[in-house]
């Protein structure tokens, strides 16, 4: 059940979700274009929200305040990997162009975020900038560490890894002792960043599939992909919840 459903009369809380940039190919047109799949936004509006899309922008911390005004919670969603450089590292051959404009703008985006205490989900890559945004590191290339490419196989298959979460943390509170997850990564959350506790790990490898920050504030990064199984709505759920006890605090 979604936080709206609980009360119907409240208005749905506004979420706020981050973009590609990139080259994307429609019809006859192939440009640069900021986008984002619709099944994120299935999952909010599904949850209760109103998504609002939230593309790579120049102005810094200008824009990301008058931007934070208008929403209730923040994703960061999931994409290319991060640069290395802005965790102190070269980059690995299998690791992706950086994605200059969009890392600044989330990592101002979610700074933002956090000063104002908005509630934050991470997916995927936005578990990894929710690390590195609070110094953090992150293992470039799993199959380097592990010994095998079961979390990221290829060819926009995704690969069902099973999470068993940390009791007494928030993630354990919103899906339980343990699920199944929808995972596409080949890279994972190495040295926590400040602040941050694990809340799930793979059952069979270790690798650091949930991260958060303790205490009031809803701050979740997952290294799965919830969007990919809408039967199972209760991280966004969670979100959308936070956001509107988040706008009504703001308003009282």
């Amino acid at each position: 059940m979604s936080a709206s459903d609980q009360n119907p009369g409240s208005p749905r809380p506004v979420i706020g979700l981050t973009t590609y940039l990139q080259q994307a190919q429609t019809g006859v047109w192939d440009v640069q274009a900021s986008f984002l799949p619709a099944i994120y936004i299935e999952g909010v509006n599904r949850g209760g929200g109103t998504a609002v899309l939230l593309p790579p922008q120049p102005h810094g911390a200008e824009v990301v305040e008058r931007v934070l005004r208008g929403v209730d919670g923040l994703i960061i969603t999931g994409g290319r990997d991060v640069n290395p450089e802005s965790y102190g590292q070269q980059r690995h051959s299998a690791t992706d162009e950086p994605a200059g404009p969009r890392d600044e703008w989330e990592f101002t985006l979610l700074r933002a975020a956090l000063r104002r205490g908005i509630p934050v989900l991470g997916i995927c890559r936005g578990a990894q900038v929710l690390n590195v945004a609070l110094g953090g590191t992150l293992h470039q290339h799993l199959p380097d560490v592990l010994g095998h490419t079961r979390h990221q196989q290829g060819n926009a298959v995704f690969s069902t890894s099973h999470v068993r979460t940390v009791p007494g943390t928030r993630l354990a509170g919103l899906i339980g002792e343990s699920s199944d997850a929808q995972c596409y990564h080949h890279q994972a959350i190495d040295r926590l960043g400040d602040g941050l506790i694990i809340s799930a790990q793979d059952t069979t490898d270790g690798v650091i599939e949930g991260v958060e920050l303790p205490g009031d504030r809803f701050v979740v990064g997952v290294q799965w992909h919830p969007e990919e199984r809408l039967d199972d709505l209760r991280l966004f759920a969670g979100l959308v919840q936070a956001a509107g006890e988040y706008a009504t605090e703001r308003v009282s």
